[in-house]
């Protein structure tokens, strides 16, 4: 998947737990890991706003995206 997901890394950034993100943001613990894992087709913008909100970053720093790799 091109789109890559960074939370882990602002989690580290910010000395903080995913139960405590997920409590904060007010979504599940599971739906947070599988977010974190980009195993997700999608996110909702309030959802993201509440988790940039909460861990003082830009949208752009949780996700990036990466060119497909060529053969």
């Amino acid at each position: 998947m091109p789109i890559v997901v960074n939370l882990d890394v602002m989690l580290a950034r910010r000395k903080m737990r995913s139960r405590e993100l997920a409590e904060r943001v007010g979504i599940t613990e599971q739906n947070l890991s599988l977010l974190k894992s980009g195993k997700v087709r999608g996110v909702r913008f309030d959802t993201l706003e509440r988790i940039c909100e909460v861990l003082q970053c830009q949208p752009g720093d949780l996700l990036e995206w990466q060119p497909p790799p060529t053969d």
